[in-house]
């Protein structure tokens, strides 16, 4: 619903050219109300005009986008490319405007707020992902102190100070750029502020390099994710190096660790690794997916001070003893997403596993049980399981070798759940040919019967539909769940791949040579 105010706000900036011409009568506080609007109707120019003129002290994407009395709906999931570039480039001329410094009062611009979804709603159905509003910020960043230099400005437009607070994304193919704005910050006016930092497809020298240039004092989130080939004793040497004062969220990439391999040293190396994580005073989001950790988990969690609210320990290849440790640590009664994908947590550790869960139950969000080999006759042990999780809102369990008529039973219980809106289901075992083996390896995985899957997918929406549980999404993503850092990037990635791939094929042939 819109408020009087807001329709009087979309009628006002829909005639861009009057907008612009009247920006300097409207009240300061009505910047807010007209920005928004702007925002949803996408027009670039009178969004850039509102930026460059800013009159308050603050300019909060999330706030701004977000739910307000005048219109409830969200906008900060609408990554709008028109939108997003109007704002960076109105900040820019912010700075270069030259009225007079005592009107400028902005000093914190907090782009945070921006989330990053699947499903566009903007018009002009090009959207600018994280990976772009760090390449178009530190462009900017970048040529704004040559440009003042060069220019005649204002000498006072050199006392302009903004700290510009943003989720960074590097990559190999915009390092140099974001490393050239990090090093200007001193001298421009815009200064980064990074809360959360991603890298994709770094050497280990780069990203030990840039990680410093960040000033991770300002860091809340730290995402090391493909092809960074970060081990365990680069990150006792990270921990060792950098101090995280704020770090809130932490994402290792695969096989940081691998206790298969473990020596003396490297068990005092892991000892190490859990006593800095203990120092992390704010830390409450751990992701180690894909590393061996087999019977190590107490010693890498047990330092922690703080409870984990989030925990991603899929496919670290957990015994029974690291399932007794999470069910009984503190952890267990604070963990509102957990993700034991990869785990035959029905066969090695069942009552462990249903008492980490009962323990969690009263504050647990998202659950994910991919390819933990639950079957048909595990179906009621879950439904136990999970019937006193009432604020689950995301269960996520591909990959199980669950029939048809299980997954019904299993949809009828998950109506029952008052704040579920997203399932992942698998296809059915029975859609596949007879014989088909758990996992399913990649080449097997759409080989099944699409016709009767599409049958038995209306048939579970049916389920939900009868039960007035529209509000429920429910979908069979094979091949993972929409990442938006993976979307806008794959080529880059797929590129490193290949590169990879052939530099790993002529090692083996040179090899190969020398043998023979």
């Amino acid at each position: 619903m819109k408020s009087l105010r807001f329709i009087s706000a979309e009628a006002l900036v829909s005639n861009a050219e009057f907008a612009r011409k009247n920006l300097g009568v409207v009240a300061h506080d009505l910047f807010p109300l007209l920005f928004k609007a702007s925002y949803l109707l996408e027009q670039g120019e009178v969004i850039h005009d509102l930026v460059e003129n800013w009159p308050l002290f603050d300019f909060n994407m999330g706030k701004l986008l977000g739910a307000t009395l005048d219109y409830e709906e969200d906008l900060s999931y609408r990554t709008c490319s028109v939108c997003l570039e109007s704002c960076l480039t109105g900040l820019r001329d912010y700075v270069l405007n030259q009225s007079s410094p005592y009107m400028k009062k902005l000093k914190v611009v907090d782009l945070t707020g921006i989330k990053d979804v699947e499903i566009q709603f903007c018009k002009c159905k090009k959207t600018m992902g994280r990976w772009a509003r760090t390449q178009l910020l530190s462009e900017l960043c970048s040529a704004l102190p040559v440009y003042l230099q060069q220019a005649q400005c204002n000498p006072h437009t050199f006392d302009v100070s903004i700290n510009v607070l943003i989720d960074l994304f590097v990559t190999e193919r915009n390092y140099e750029l974001v490393v050239q704005a990090l090093l200007k910050k001193c001298s421009c006016p815009l200064k980064i502020c990074c809360v959360a930092f991603r890298s994709d497809n770094l050497t280990l020298q780069k990203f030990f390099y840039i990680i410093k240039l960040t000033d991770p004092s300002w860091l809340r989130k730290l995402e090391i994710v493909h092809n960074v080939h970060l081990e365990m004793e680069h990150l006792e040497m990270l921990f060792n190096s950098i101090h995280f004062p704020l770090l809130m969220s932490l994402t290792l990439p695969a096989r940081t660790f691998n206790v298969q391999r473990f020596t003396a040293t490297d068990e005092q190396m892991l000892t190490n690794i859990g006593e800095k994580m203990g120092e992390m005073t704010q830390l409450t989001e751990l992701n180690i997916s894909f590393s061996i950790l087999t019977g190590r988990i107490q010693k890498l969690l047990s330092p922690l001070k703080t409870p984990l609210k989030m925990l991603d320990v899929s496919n670290c290849s957990l015994n029974h003893a690291d399932m007794a440790f999470l069910a009984s640590s503190f952890h267990a009664n604070h963990l509102e997403a957990l993700d034991l994908s990869g785990h035959n947590i029905t066969e090695l550790y069942p009552s462990t596993f249903f008492k980490l869960l009962s323990h969690c139950s009263s504050v647990l969000r998202s659950l994910t049980l991919e390819e933990c080999n639950i079957q048909d006759t595990h179906v009621n042990m879950l439904i136990l399981g999970l019937s006193p999780c009432q604020k689950l809102q995301e269960f996520k369990f591909i990959g199980n070798p669950l029939s048809s008529q299980a997954l019904k039973d299993l949809f009828t219980f998950l109506c029952e759940l008052p704040m579920l809106k997203n399932v992942e289901f698998p296809v059915p075992r029975d859609c596949y040919p007879t014989g088909i083996t758990y996992p399913i390896d990649d080449a097997s995985v759409c080989r099944f019967d699409h016709q009767k899957y599409e049958r038995v997918a209306e048939e579970l929406n049916l389920i939900l539909v009868q039960a007035n549980r529209e509000d429920v999404k429910a979908s069979t993503p094979l091949f993972g769940s929409y990442d938006a850092a993976v979307q806008e990037t794959n080529n880059e990635l797929g590129a490193y791949l290949i590169k990879s791939f052939k530099e790993t094929l002529e090692k083996f042939t040179s090899s190969f040579n020398k043998i023979s």
